[in-house]
């Protein structure tokens, strides 16, 4: 067994390798960068080093500098975890130069399928069915858009390097081609250094569903079942399992023989994933799956696979980078029940799914029977805008489907996030959506059903803003020390009690607060204490509508998540967050008097490109800039026709969420 590991990877994929590598007597050690200094990853490790800025592109993606610590670090081996460098064979390389073992694949396989173009080609040839494209090397954009028509709309554009959505564009009609190819090709060179593309056709009614690989240095080569990856968004997996609900075990052994094969032909060593695309319309069928791509490193998803069979993948790749035999062979491999993983993301569903970063003011994950939780954050981190939005992987395990669902779905209730904007809502809605818990879904279910999941705008929680009110002026009155309804300090002028005493009728003001940014006004009245009781009570009031009193509030049994900071009360209720802050007549957002003609980032991100200038006319939805974030572009368009008064951005610059992009002055038509 291997001494000691350098993980080249950072958030949950380093904790959850280094937790297997801890567990075999492995020494640890981690790389961060600026960013990551205070990351668990680094504390976790027996030894880490600093390796750049916060930019994966100076710091993760530096191969070089990896390199060079592994050396520095005394490394015997180097795990590259998924994402970053997991796929390129020139890491691969470089650790056999440096007499390191690269727990992995060899360079050549990597390059064999690590490239979608060429591993089609080797599929053809070995007469594993592919989905039909143009996988060859011409990139002039006339050539592959005259390729698509060729293919038949619509088509997928992916990124020849890429993966986990990366560089990937649906484009349903030729006029929309040139912008999604440009785009696609950013996004792989910021994620992979990689701008190749190619062009397939797509598959409707698609079924997702990939087979686990493993390959040692004997010549030994086994899958260990299938994960169904089926349901995504922006094809982004969000809920993977396995096995596949509605398998054909005629089906499931075609796929994983063809997968062993796929690995035998290229000396495959290592965890990979062979992924297909099923055509689900008619139910899954033998002969009607095509090979898409392989991935030649760990998978996120690959814990329920681990569930199922009850295997350390992590384990294994350690052993086979040792030079050891696979732990079992085919034969004594063997189904378990079922697993589901969720990935709990810090975005905004209600605001089109839009990366949300800051502290993690509040962080609690819900438990349940057969639940497992990989992160690698906790409470107190910073979701920052440089990396993967990923807070955490949601894994059940139950004898049967419906009972992972539901454990799933238990584990999800009971997660708190405070700061960031969470999917956990979504997450918990998918668990119980008709379609998915009958099996009837493809890759297009949750947009399809996106509205049903409440993944869209939604009115105020004003439960919630009524009960954080409450709290805060609960807070506010434990503060001022009173007792029996009075104050004591010295201070003890009668217009200072709460307790609301007054000749007259009950006494009454009116508060104003900002909730989720938007001002409401709240009317707090003072009935007086109960009877028998010294304690002031008050009655809050939301725009004339339902009234919620202090003592009641002081007496529910199960109240929601509220965490204060300084600026903010958060309440979590039902899975949704509310933020009340306290309203300050001199703190005037002067950017909303323009009549809503404020373009502003909606995330923390780098700005890509500016496509306006001051002067210009623009009409509503024209494209005003490209906002990078979180691995994916994000345009922001012209919220009506008008010119445009001021550009405060240029492409390359760091901007904050909220911070302004650009102004445009309605036109005479658009402002009557």
């Amino acid at each position: 067994m291997l001494s000691s590991v350098l993980i080249a990877n950072r958030g949950e994929i380093a904790v959850r390798v280094m937790k297997t590598a801890k567990r075999l007597g492995l020494r640890t050690i981690a790389v961060y960068s600026e960013a990551d200094a205070n990351a668990m990853h680094v504390r976790m490790a027996d030894e880490a080093y600093c390796i750049g800025p916060a930019a994966a592109r100076e710091s993760y993606l530096v191969i070089e500098k990896i390199i060079v610590v592994a050396k520095q670090a005394k490394a015997e081996a180097i795990h590259p975890g998924y994402g970053f460098l997991s796929e390129r064979a020139e890491f691969a390389e470089a650790c056999a130069e440096a007499g390191i073992v690269f727990v992995g694949p060899p360079a050549s396989a990597i390059r064999a399928m690590g490239l979608k173009d060429g591993a089609k080609a080797l599929m053809q040839k070995a007469g594993v069915p592919v989905v039909p494209g143009y996988h060859g090397a011409m990139q002039e954009p006339k050539f592959l858009k005259e390729k698509a028509y060729e293919i038949g709309y619509p088509v997928l554009i992916k990124a020849v390097a890429g993966g986990g959505g990366k560089g990937m564009k649906r484009v349903d009609k030729a006029m929309d081609f040139d912008e999604a190819l440009a785009s696609a090709q950013r996004e792989a060179q910021g994620a992979f250094g990689d701008p190749r593309v190619l062009i397939e056709k797509y598959v409707l009614s698609p079924r997702h569903i990939e087979i686990q690989v493993f390959g040692d240095t004997k010549g030994n080569v086994v899958h260990l079942f299938e994960r169904d990856c089926s349901l995504q968004r922006r094809h982004q997996k969000v809920i993977e399992e396995a096995p596949a609900p509605g398998m054909p075990e005629a089906m499931r052994e075609a796929m994983g023989r063809a997968a062993v094969e796929a690995a035998k032909a290229v000396g495959y060593v290592g965890a990979g994933t062979v992924e297909f695309i099923a055509d689900g319309s008619q139910g899954l069928q033998p002969d009607r799956f095509w090979f898409m791509e392989m991935n030649t490193r760990l998978q996120v998803e690959h814990p329920v696979t681990e569930a199922i069979t009850g295997q350390d993948l992590v384990e294994w790749q350690l052993r086979v980078a040792s030079g050891e035999r696979l732990p079992l062979l085919q034969e004594n491999l063997a189904i378990g029940g079922h697993a589901v993983e969720a990935r709990l993301y810090a975005e905004d569903p209600e605001k089109g799914f839009l990366p949300s970063t800051g502290t993690l003011h509040a962080l609690e994950f819900g438990s349940a029977e057969g639940v497992r939780i990989d992160t690698g954050v906790e409470e107190g981190a910073e979701v920052s805008p440089y990396y993967d939005p990923m807070i955490a992987k949601v894994i059940a395990h139950g004898a049967t489907r419906d009972e992972a669902l539901d454990r799933l779905g238990q584990a999800l209730a009971g997660t708190v996030v405070a700061g960031p904007r969470t999917n956990v809502r979504f997450l918990k809605a998918l668990t119980e959506a008709e379609g998915f818990r009958a099996g009837d879904f493809d890759t297009g279910f949750i947009d399809r059903n996106v509205e049903a999941l409440g993944a869209v705008p939604q009115p105020m929680d004003a439960e919630a803003a009524r009960l954080g009110i409450l709290k805060a002026i609960d807070t506010e009155w434990s503060h001022r020390n009173w007792q029996d309804g009075g104050l004591t300090d010295e201070n003890t002028s009668p217009w200072q009690h709460v307790d609301g005493f007054q000749l007259g009728t009950a006494r009454s003001i009116t508060r104003r607060y900002w909730v989720n940014g938007e001002m409401v006004e709240a009317r707090l009245t003072w009935p007086g204490p109960k009877p028998g009781h010294g304690e002031p009570n008050v009655a809050v009031t939301l725009d004339g509508g339902v009234s919620r009193f202090l003592s009641d509030y002081l007496a529910l049994s199960h109240l929601p998540m509220f965490r204060q900071t300084p600026e903010v009360l958060f309440v979590i209720r039902n899975g949704r967050q509310t933020e009340i802050r306290a309203f300050d007549p001199l703190d005037v957002d002067l950017d909303h008097l323009d009549g809503g003609g404020s373009v502003k980032a909606p995330m923390h991100g780098k700005v890509v490109q500016v496509f306006v200038e001051a002067g210009q006319q623009v009409a509503k939805g024209d494209r005003i800039a490209v906002i990078e974030a979180m691995k994916m572009e994000h345009t922001l368009v012209a919220p009506s026709d008008g010119t445009v008064t001021m550009v405060a951005v240029l492409a390359g610059e760091q901007v904050a969420e909220g911070a302004p992009v650009a102004s445009i002055e309605a036109s005479a038509a658009q402002a009557a």
